[in-house]
C-alpha cells in the first residue's frame, strides 16, 4: 500500500531507531534528561533563540504559546485556514480564553496590511488584539510557502502595534529547503516558533517551541498544566534529534516526487484547479467523472491511499517512506484513470 494521507505516517529509519536504543536518559521534569537537554539547546541555536521546549506534539507547542502571549478576553490574529483555528479542537478558546480574528489570506497566507487592518481600536467593546499567528508551509494551502519579506513586513507592524508574532511551523524545515532559507533568520523576526519533528523529518514523536529564556520558562509552567511533562523522554527525543540533525536536506526528495506526481496530474480531465505546489503538499479539486470520495476510492483499489480533504479535493503529501519506485507506480495509475 502506498500512503499518502499524511507526513504524519512516516517510520523511524535504521539510524533513527539505533540512536533511539542507545539514548541517554534522565527525568526531564526535574530538568535531567541529557538528551531533551542536547535536543533543546540544539534547536535553540540552530533558529539563534535563547531557549527550546520540547513537546509531545505540536497542537501542544502552539496551545502553550498562545497562552503565553495572551490573556483571557484577547484576540489571536490568523488566517482562516491556520491550523490553530482548524485542527486543534477549539483549543484557543478552551486553554486561553481567546478569540480569534479570522482572515482570507492568500493559500493560507496574510499580509501585512490585512494584519493591520484586523487590528482592534483601543475600544473597551473589543477585544484587545495581542497576537498574530502565521503557518509555515500553510497546510490547508496545500504547503504554500511565505516570502520571507512577508515575516519582516508583518513583524513591523507588530512591533509598531506592541503585538506578539508567533509561527505555526508545522512543515517549516520544508519551507526552509524549498525557499533556501537560513533557520537563524526566524529567530531574528519571531517571538516563538513551534516545529514539528514528527511529520517530514521522520520522527515517531514530538515538536519544540523555540523563544527567549522568560518566554521558555513561562513555557515550561504551562506544559506542566497542559500534563506535558514528560520523564525519561530522552527516548523519544533521540529520535527528534536525530531527525533535525540527519533528515533536514532530502526533503528536497519529497519535493521532487511531488513535482513528478502533479506532471501526471495536470494531464487528467478530471483534474481542476490544482494550489500551488511548493513543497510536498498536492491539493487538488476534482470535477467531471468523480467526486473526491470517489476518487479516494478508485485510488484505494489500486492500492494508494489519499484522503479528500473537502468534498471536491483530494490532498497527497509525499514523505520519507515515499520511495522513487512508488512514485512511479503512483504515475502509473493516473495515468489509467
Amino acid at each position: 500500500m502506498i500512503d499518502y494521507r499524511s507526513d504524519t505516517l512516516t517510520k523511524p529509519t535504521a539510524g533513527m531507531l539505533a540512536a533511539m536504543h542507545s539514548a541517554k536518559v534522565g527525568d526531564d521534569v526535574f530538568g535531567e534528561d541529557p538528551t531533551v537537554n542536547e535536543l533543546e539547546s540544539y534547536s535553540a541555536s540552530l533558529f539563534g533563540m535563547e531557549a527550546s521546549l520540547f513537546c509531545p506534539s505540536g497542537t501542544m507547542t502552539n496551545q502553550i504559546a498562545i497562552k503565553c502571549h495572551t490573556q483571557p478576553g484577547d484576540e489571536v490574529i490568523c488566517d482562516h485556514l491556520s491550523h490553530i483555528y482548524q485542527y486543534e479542537g477549539g483549543g484557543i478558546a478552551f486553554n486561553s480564553g481567546a478569540s480569534v480574528r479570522l482572515l482570507e489570506g492568500n493559500f493560507g497566507r496574510i499580509n501585512a496590511q490585512q494584519v493591520e487592518n484586523a487590528i482592534n481600536p483601543d475600544d473597551v467593546h473589543k477585544p484587545i488584539t495581542s497576537l498574530v499567528s502565521l503557518e509555515n508551509t500553510a497546510n490547508r494551502g496545500g504547503g504554500t510557502c511565505y516570502q520571507f519579506n512577508e515575516f519582516q513586513l508583518i513583524k513591523e507592524v507588530c512591533l509598531k502595534n506592541n503585538l506578539k508574532l508567533h509561527l505555526d511551523g508545522a512543515r517549516l524545515f520544508n519551507a526552509i529547503i524549498a525557499q533556501k532559507e537560513k533557520p537563524a533568520d526566524y529567530g531574528k523576526v519571531f517571538d516563538s516558533i513551534s516545529i514539528c519533528l514528527s511529520k517530514g523529518l521522520g520522527a515517531p514523536v514530538g515538536s519544540v517551541l523555540l523563544g527567549n529564556k522568560d518566554f521558555i520558562k513561562k513555557a515550561r509552567r504551562i506544559r506542566k498544566v497542559f500534563g506535558g511533562g514528560m520523564r525519561q523522554a530522552g527516548i523519544i527525543a533521540s529520535g527528534a534529534l536525530y531527525a533535525v540533525q540527519h533528515q533536514v536536506d532530502r526533503l528536497q526528495e519529497d519535493h521532487d516526487h511531488a513535482q513528478m506526481i502533479l506532471s501526471a496530474l495536470k494531464q487528467k480531465d478530471f483534474v481542476g484547479t490544482i494550489n500551488p505546489v511548493e513543497t510536498n503538499i498536492i491539493l487538488f479539486e476534482v470535477k467531471g467523472r468523480f467526486t473526491a470520495k470517489e476518487l479516494e476510492k478508485k485510488l484505494l483499489d489500486q492500492g494508494i491511499k489519499t484522503i479528500a480533504m473537502t468534498s471536491t479535493q483530494i490532498r497527497i503529501v509525499v514523505h520519507l517512506d515515499i520511495t522513487p519506485e512508488m512514485v512511479a507506480e503512483t504515475i502509473r495509475v493516473i495515468e489509467t484513470l
